[in-house]
């Protein structure tokens, strides 16, 4: 019987603002690190208002089209919204967040993450302003 592993960061994500920021390779690195080949790895923001999504990482238009239908859904400043204390994109940040995930998890095959040839993970940054995002990576499996 194999032994299973554990294996845990902390990464740092400096976003410009919002848009999206790919992940896999980092996340990709900690995995490596945890010496993990068959398992799952966990990615888990500690924010409210930025969020992960595992989507389409070749051609740019798919974000772009993905960020304009967030707009749409959640828009900046709308007057319905109570909570505004940190500016007009505030209680539009939380309800963009909540469409998109707090965590991601992805199998890990062979020591690599099973993404498939045209998936990426990313973050998701909601606020208009640059902010540094916290994200805890959990890896555990067998070596």
């Amino acid at each position: 019987m194999r032994g299973v592993l554990q294996h845990q960061e902390t990464i740092e994500v400096r976003t410009p603002g919002r848009g999206f920021v790919e992940l896999s390779r980092e996340v990709a690195q900690v995995v490596a690190a945890s010496r993990v080949r068959t398992g799952v790895a966990l990615v888990f923001s500690t924010h409210t208002s930025a969020g992960l999504v595992i989507q389409e990482n070749a051609d740019p238009s798919v974000r772009r089209d993905f960020a304009a239908w967030l707009a749409r859904l959640a828009p900046d400043g709308d007057p319905r919204y109570e909570h505004d204390e940190e500016g007009p994109d505030d209680m539009s940040a939380h309800l963009k967040s909540a469409v998109t995930r707090t965590s991601e998890s992805i199998p890990i095959v062979d020591g690599r993450l099973a993404l498939g040839t045209w998936q990426g993970l990313f973050l998701v940054e909601h606020r208009a302003a640059p902010h540094v995002r916290r994200l805890v990576v959990h890896v555990t499996g067998e070596p």
